[in-house]
């Protein structure tokens, strides 16, 4: 017994001496270190500042953040994703928690005698590229946005492929190109070509003809999107990090192995709207699919240029559909410039779009797809009441997935295995089971959104109108919302 005390006294001093040793030489390495200047004035005790500091964020979030505080997405709207996922019902109870105050917040005017439940309706199909070989009947408003398989880990995609089949819903491949996973769940595919061609290049890097009618020749693929820009990086190409280059996904996308991926700023053969009708023309006939673009609105002016010139060359030579992404949009890695300051807004940019479609007598000819922080039903009705025909999202899709909002999408070390290659780390995603918790998201969106419409008085959502919803303005007051944004035709 002695012995063994005198053992432990012993080992208790060595340890002492080895945490003494190591504060010493972290010390040292302080005082003469010079890029912190904070470490080289409090040798040791600096470095807790930079603990606390990348701490700080997970302690707000569970401890500090109340539930309509965090950015960029809050727990409340989370926390309705999640139970959507489980499908365990979304009720909540005493009143809610949102401030009604806030300017730009939308308040649904509900119908003094709204339809009885027999007189409910469905939400209905409704084609896209009437001018194609092969039109698309889109069963859902909601469909999930455009992620790379490389942006996104294998389960993630296989994941979300099984979860679109079962709910009927689309699914954006980003422009990484098709992998074998987002075909494997069998859901409807939109293939989106992004500025680098990745997955229909040549050898010399430009579009392939042949790729195209490689990938056009899967029965699920859909519909091609012309990717010209995005809402969190407008004028930045696709930016996916050497560490995330495996040889597979270098091998898909045509592309050198471990080598980082940056996308072209935009097209080089497009220098305008005529060479983007242009190239939409050629992708529809080479493909037979339909055909259209996704970008972000600056300004009015280029797009009175697109639909006049429209207009002058017939609706045949029209764009299928029309994705706009608010300067509010997401993705794993862009300069946070872009993120922040460029780019306009949904809320603004949308009923804009919607107002020169549809005075230009193309409202059933182009579709209108909103995105933009689409992910709760409130978001969805606003972007139908302005004029969107559909509406999609990443960020809400990867919530469903089992997203923390870990912020970590661009280093590889995701911990919930979504925008990680890491083996270790893509363990926690199980496909099998997080695909019911997409199906059953997209489900609940859907039919939350059609609760909306048949409150305010129509049988389903698509007939919602801008008179259906009033937005709060800086006074406090509400308004109805086509005061702000006329409407130039009812449709």
């Amino acid at each position: 017994m002695i012995w063994a005390l005198e053992y432990l006294s012993l080992a208790l001093v060595v340890a002492i001496g080895l945490v003494l040793a190591a504060l010493a030489v972290l010390f040292v390495i302080d005082r003469l270190q010079t890029h912190d200047a904070v470490r080289r004035n409090y040798p040791v005790i600096g470095r807790f500042r930079g603990l606390f500091t990348t701490l700080g964020e997970f302690f707000r979030q569970y401890f500090f953040a109340m539930d309509r505080e965090e950015l960029p997405f809050n727990r409340a709207q989370r926390d309705w994703i999640a139970r959507a996922g489980a499908g365990s019902g979304n009720t909540v109870a005493f009143g809610s928690t949102r401030n009604l105050s806030i300017p730009g917040t939308p308040i649904f005017v509900n119908a003094a005698f709204p339809p009885l439940h027999d007189q409910y309706a469905r939400t209905r199909p409704l084609t896209i590229g009437p001018h194609a070989r092969a039109p698309y009947e889109a069963r859902s408003i909601v469909n999930i946005s455009g992620m790379s398989y490389g942006a996104l880990s294998r389960p993630a995609v296989r994941a979300l492929s099984m979860g679109a089949r079962e709910a009927g819903i689309w699914l954006n491949t980003g422009e990484g190109g098709l992998s074998p996973y987002h075909l494997e769940g069998g859901a409807d595919i939109v293939f989106q070509i992004g500025t680098a061609k990745y997955g229909v290049r040549g050898p010399d890097g430009k579009l392939s003809d042949d790729r195209l009618r490689e990938i056009a020749a899967h029965e699920q693929v859909k519909m091609f999107e012309v990717k010209l820009a995005q809402g969190a990086k407008p004028g930045k190409g696709g930016i996916l990090p050497a560490a995330k280059v495996t040889a597979e996904i270098a091998a898909i996308r045509g592309i050198p192995e471990g080598e980082a991926s940056i996308s072209p700023n935009r097209h080089e053969e497009v220098d305008g709207w005529g060479d983007l009708l242009d190239l939409i023309a050629h992708i529809r006939e080479v493909t037979g699919k339909p055909v259209g673009f996704k970008t972000v609105v600056g300004a009015r002016a280029p797009f009175e240029e697109l639909f006049a010139m429209i207009r002058e060359g017939g609706e045949e030579r029209a764009p299928d559909f029309i994705t706009i992404d608010g300067g509010e949009g997401g993705t794993g890695a862009a300069p946070m410039p872009l993120i922040d300051l460029v780019g306009m807004p949904i809320r603004e940019a949308l009923p804009m779009i919607a107002d020169l479609r549809d005075a230009a007598g193309l409202r059933e000819r182009i579709r209108l797809i909103a995105s933009g922080k689409m992910v709760n039903p409130g978001d969805v009705a606003w972007a139908l009441c302005a004029g969107a025909d559909f509406t999609v999202t990443a960020r809400g899709f990867m919530f469903a997935l089992g997203c923390i909002q870990a912020l970590k999408c661009n280093r590889n070390t995701c911990p919930t295995g979504i925008t990680t290659h890491d083996a270790r780390l893509q363990k926690g995603l199980v496909p099998e089971d997080r695909c019911r918790s997409v199906a059953n998201y997209a489900r609940c969106l859907n039919a939350e959104v059609e609760t909306i419409a048949h409150s305010v008085g129509v049988a389903e959502p698509r007939l919602m109108r801008r008179h259906h919803v009033r937005l709060v303005r800086p006074d406090g007051r509400s308004v109805p919302m086509d005061e702000i944004f006329p409407v130039r035709d009812s449709g």
